[in-house]
């Protein structure tokens, strides 16, 4: 059962590192509230600065969700067990490693990632994602979910290729390719 998250409101990029510092062990999350550009108030902090304060401390985004015409709400939680990991944030990572800047619950979920193997098991982001050949093998097989498949907006393209690409396991995999090619067959949106 999901916990309702605080609201946070913090001044700045520091004020952030500073909450993170005191409340990164012993916070379940919260509702950030976050800039939007050119905003300075009540926050002057903006997604990029936000998620990397978070990366170091071993948290990570979330949901987002609209507030007003200045500022919106973005999820911040611990980064739990099993949680994958994107391509993106592991080179935000090694970037703030070099930097110096990684905190102790954050090297400790970066070794945690490589020794259990999703380190290796990143997967990419909807710019960089490629149809991996077991999925376009299902859909060769099938004109149907072929020429649906081809014809999804990038969106819908990518939740198809996430839920492929992030399958926990070979046979869940293999599901997921039956499961999402029926859809698609059947005219239904992924």
């Amino acid at each position: 059962m999901d916990v309702e998250l605080e609201m946070l409101v913090v001044a700045d990029v520091r004020a952030w590192r500073a909450w993170l510092d005191v409340n990164e062990e012993v916070s379940s999350g919260v509702w950030l509230v976050l800039a939007k550009k050119g905003t300075t108030s009540p926050t002057s902090l903006g997604y990029d600065h936000a998620l990397l304060e978070a990366l170091c401390s071993g948290w990570i985004d979330g949901q987002r969700r609209s507030r007003d015409a200045t500022t919106f709400q973005q999820r911040f939680t611990p980064r739990r067990r099993a949680s994958l990991w994107s391509e993106r944030n592991i080179g935000l990572v090694a970037r703030l490693v070099e930097e110096g800047r990684i905190r102790p619950r954050g090297q400790a979920e970066i070794e945690r990632a490589k020794a259990d193997g999703r380190w290796e098991r990143a997967y990419a982001g909807p710019a960089n994602a490629q149809v991996p050949d077991d999925l376009a093998t299902a859909l060769a097989a099938s004109a149907t979910a072929s020429t649906a498949f081809a014809g999804l907006n990038g969106r819908d393209r990518y939740s198809v290729l996430h839920r492929v690409l992030t399958a926990p396991s070979p046979s869940s995999r293999q599901q997921r390719i039956t499961k999402l090619v029926g859809m698609l067959e059947r005219g239904e949106t992924p």
